[in-house]
């Protein structure tokens, strides 16, 4: 199997492979479109684009080939005993509308209050990333990444706020550019404690001014 082919695998909510067909297969599929929009798949320079676009969706999409909850397996427990908010701002992100496969372009802040362990700060980076590497929405993208934290690290709470241009809407239908998508999750302490939540929106509204 390429390493074009082993990436674009396709999982399932419950992680079985899903039916995958061979790259000849994705890269017809391109030359059909090309056709389609009225194009000549054969002619020089569009001659390598349906090899190319397969493996770019490779990269769009190799979330799927993540396991975000096995990100957070390795934790620390020398924090002398820290337990105030742990907060990543303005993580970056490029993710596709599942509706549309237009790109979604944002940025992530992702807090968490620890209950006696803590995890890299790589790995929450790695967290939004392996979801939005897939097809999405943003209100499910925010959701993944905030419940997955709290299943596995257990935390006190966790936050996570999303702010993202759709191109979906930005370059094709209503064409409302200069626009953004602002989505939170806050559970346990980010909901129940109005002070915990200001003071981590408080960190996303002093960092938030651009996607």
């Amino acid at each position: 199997m390429t390493d074009t082919a082993r990436c674009f695998r396709l999982l399932d909510e419950t992680s079985n492979v899903v039916h995958q067909p061979p790259q000849s297969d994705a890269e017809a599929a391109v030359s059909v479109l090309l056709r389609w929009i009225g194009e000549n798949p054969e002619r020089d320079g569009l001659r390598d684009t349906p090899r190319r676009l397969v493996k770019a969706f490779s990269e769009y999409f190799c979330g799927y080939q993540q396991d975000p909850e096995q990100i957070l397996q390795t934790t620390f427990e020398e924090t002398d005993g820290y337990d105030e908010m742990v907060v990543l701002r303005g993580v970056p992100f490029e993710s596709h509308c599942e509706h549309h496969v237009a790109p979604i372009i944002g940025r992530a802040w992702v807090a968490y209050v620890p209950q006696r362990r803590v995890v890299g700060i790589s790995k929450l980076a790695r967290v939004v990333e392996a979801y939005a590497k897939r097809l999405q929405i943003q209100e499910r993208l925010t959701a993944q990444i905030a419940n997955t934290i709290d299943q596995v690290l257990k935390p006190r709470g966790v936050g996570v706020v999303i702010k993202a241009v759709h191109h979906c809407m930005a370059s094709r239908g209503v064409h409302k550019r200069g626009t953004d998508l602002v989505t939170s999750r806050m559970l346990g302490c980010f909901r129940d404690n109005a002070v915990t939540r200001q003071e981590f929106l408080s960190m996303v509204g002093s960092d938030s001014d651009q996607v």
